[in-house]
């Protein structure tokens, strides 16, 4: 079996900013494109992208989970590195055509259409490290994937570290280089402790970790840390909060402590989860601080976890009613 998010269908839908405009997107071969070797993306990471899912349902309809969120951010996230502003309806037209082209490659549940919008710098110069592109390309590949974790999900391992993922004031940006500074704490980690991924709490703050945001469950309450700069505000995190307040939970979005943390983990009962598009909602059986080991609750993934995680599938596979209007669809 294919790895998660290396299968990609034939075409992809492309447009080029150049000149002030936008050009009309194409659907073009997905190994077509090429770059100056000066382009600015290659030199100053100029580049930010998105990962949304469209599922098939029993009905046999293509439908896309939260697409207008994912569009908003691709727009906050290129402004916020001075790329040329994205136009929200083209890039929803270019989303919908490409994914209707391939509706017959959109899996059955729980298998789905990965969708990753990407917008790169594309100016061939060397010499703008300190301005932005003027020039840029902004494309929709798709992935046709099957379950993040096909052998079941397995509690992760988190390391707590006293760091920051990124810049703290690029944090809510989805971009390439924020992922990549993460890398090297997340291969330490794995390689001293076993850990599966870091968990960063600068100054003692709870984050995220390099690639999801991190939820704590204490009995009837979900605590995660308030929305800001530092850190990305998952779509996944909003969802999950969401059916959260529908089930009668009380959602606390707030500074939470690594003492705090470690201190309700390990009530009766407590539970820890990463929330993310590829694997929706994972749960956390260990937390690692200072050389020690912390099982979360009993270690193993809880039943507040689980009953989310089955809600909001349950929503996206179109097996329960989209009272919140998050599903687009487009065949």
């Amino acid at each position: 079996m294919s790895a998660f998010g290396t299968v990609f269908a034939p075409e992809m839908s492309l447009a080029s900013y150049e000149q002030g405009q936008w050009s009309a997107a194409q659907i073009v071969k997905t190994d077509s494109i090429s770059l100056h070797p000066g382009a600015h993306v290659l030199h100053y990471s100029s580049t930010c992208f998105e990962g949304l899912k469209a599922f098939k349902h029993e009905d046999g309809s293509i439908n896309i989970f939260r697409m207008d969120q994912n569009i908003a951010r691709l727009i906050q996230s290129s402004e916020l590195l001075s790329l040329p502003p994205v136009n929200a309806e083209q890039l929803k037209q270019m989303i919908v055509d490409i994914v209707k082209r391939f509706a017959a490659d959109v899996p059955l549940p729980p298998g789905s259409m990965y969708i990753r919008p990407t917008h790169i710098g594309t100016e061939a110069s060397i010499g703008k490290a300190a301005a932005p592109s003027s020039a840029s390309m902004l494309y929709i590949l798709l992935s046709p994937v099957g379950d993040y974790f096909s052998g079941g999900s397995k509690p992760l391992r988190l390391l707590l570290a006293d760091e920051t993922r990124c810049a703290s004031h690029m944090g809510m940006v989805k971009s390439g280089g924020n992922y990549a500074s993460a890398l090297q704490p997340i291969l330490k980690a794995r390689k001293s402790v076993q850990a599966d991924q870091v968990l960063f709490c600068p100054a003692g703050d709870v984050q995220e970790t390099g690639a999801a945001n991190f939820i704590l469950i204490d009995g009837n309450e979900i605590i995660t840390k308030s929305l800001d700069s530092s850190f990305l505000h998952g779509i996944t995190r909003n969802s999950i909060l969401a059916i959260a307040r529908d089930r009668g939970m009380t959602v606390s979005e707030r500074a939470l402590s690594v003492d705090e943390l470690l201190q309700r983990s390990q009530k009766p009962g407590a539970e820890a989860a990463l929330s993310g598009t590829a694997a929706v909602l994972t749960p956390v059986g260990t937390l690692i601080h200072d050389g020690k080991e912390y099982t979360v609750g009993n270690g193993e993934a809880g039943p507040t976890t689980n009953a989310l995680r089955q809600a909001l599938n349950d929503i996206q596979w179109g097996k329960t009613a989209d009272k919140h209007g998050w599903l687009t669809k487009v065949c």
